[in-house]
């Protein structure tokens, strides 16, 4: 399963504080088909049916099926740049 670094956990849980007033929003990611080579990311204000629920600190991400099968062994790294924007970054689970 998906597993946050502290940093992840800390932009998400500001992110969707800052984006919705929903207790249970979190960010979505999903992949349109298995075989595509990029995820698409934003705000929720709940899982979707069928999605998977990661909770780390207070943060919640949820994963479209296919994404969670990309993302299964897999750590979600974050970082906020200069100018303030966001990258997050995946690495394989150590």
């Amino acid at each position: 399963m998906l597993t946050l670094t502290e940093n992840a956990s800390t932009i998400v849980k500001t992110i969707t504080d800052q984006t919705t007033d929903s207790q249970d929003a979190g960010l979505r990611f999903s992949q349109e088909t298995a075989d595509a080579s990029a995820l698409a990311i934003s705000t929720a204000d709940a899982p979707e049916p069928g999605d998977q629920v990661v909770e780390d600190g207070g943060a919640r991400v949820f994963l479209e099926e296919n994404a969670a099968g990309v993302l299964a062994d897999k750590v979600l790294d974050a970082q906020v740049d200069d100018t303030g924007s966001v990258q997050f970054s995946i690495a394989p689970q150590a």
